[in-house]
């Protein structure tokens, strides 16, 4: 390995040493800096939230997986999420099911599932005060959602009004309004009628904002799905992705992990694959063959 050192030559004819820069060679190889993995999740909260729910995971993750600094990284919405994923920025993602469809088309694989899929379902948020008792009481009326391509903040509950004989595109009102918080909030504040979110992002804002969560209910939950996805890029060292996975996957084994988990509002992450996302790709088919387009939103 070169290195850069001083070394002293004696000056001719008059005894004195001086100091002169010149190359050596060293057998010491420098301190191995650590692999920097960028790991980006999708807008569960806002991106300070976010960030704050995700560190003491990502600290476990670092004090444990030798050589890796891994680095949160939150997005302001859906849409920049999304760009990321197209343009295979992150080493890893924790996107929803749809999502996780679009990140395999860029190279990118399901190592592990986070959360129960029970869990995964969407609600649809009125204030007690409404008069809504009836789906059919939001025709004509506004909703809000996080983003288009919110799976079970927007995708499901959409379904579910279809099913229900209520055209999205014709018959209400649809809002996106960047985040789950946002679309609570648009129910709470009278500007919407309703918001659609899920369970976690629900559970946080009772826990949260108790007095507004009480002029709340939830009024509809869809069914549930498959839960959101850890995926890691093409390039990722297997051998660093298989340690990641473990990692994960034996958060539920300890009483550190299990803390960590409450953190995230997940209960474990499970193992998984790709093919355990082809029941969402059939779900997709059918929404997008007789609802509307996932990327296009409504018009």
């Amino acid at each position: 390995m070169l290195a850069i050192l001083a070394w002293g030559s004696l000056s001719a004819g008059c005894g004195r040493t001086e100091t002169v820069a010149g190359p050596v060679y060293s057998k010491k190889p420098p301190a191995a800096a650590a692999t920097t993995i960028h790991f980006a999740i999708h807008p569960l909260h806002n991106p300070r939230k976010l960030v704050q729910s995700y560190q003491p995971l990502v600290a476990r993750l670092n004090a444990r997986i030798p050589g890796m600094a891994l680095e949160v990284e939150a997005s302001r919405d859906y849409q920049e999420f999304e760009r990321k994923i197209a343009a295979r920025e992150p080493e890893i993602l924790l996107p929803n099911p749809w999502q996780t469809l679009e990140a395999m088309k860029t190279g990118y694989r399901v190592i592990a599932m986070a959360g129960e899929p029970q869990d995964f379902k969407g609600l649809l948020i009125v204030r007690r005060d409404s008069g809504i008792e009836r789906l059919e009481d939001l025709r004509g009326r506004s909703i809000a959602y996080p983003s288009a391509t919110a799976l079970a903040a927007c995708i499901m509950p959409q379904w579910l009004l279809h099913e229900h004989g209520i055209d999205v595109n014709r018959d209400v009102l649809s809002f996106y309004v960047g985040s789950q918080e946002s679309a609570i909030m648009n129910a709470f504040l009278r500007r919407t009628v309703a918001g659609a979110t899920w369970p976690p992002p629900w559970r946080a804002f009772v826990a949260e904002h108790p007095a507004e969560a009480a002029q709340l209910r939830v009024a509809w939950e869809t069914e549930s799905l498959v839960n959101n996805s850890v995926m890691v890029r093409d390039d990722v060292d297997p051998a660093l992705a298989e340690q990641v996975r473990r990692e994960l996957i034996d958060l539920a084994n300890s009483d550190e992990g299990r803390a960590i988990l409450r953190q995230i509002d997940a209960s474990r992450f499970l193992p998984a694959g790709d093919a355990d996302y082809d029941r969402v790709r059939e779900f997709v088919a059918r929404f997008e063959a007789q609802v509307r387009p996932v990327k296009g939103g409504v018009p």
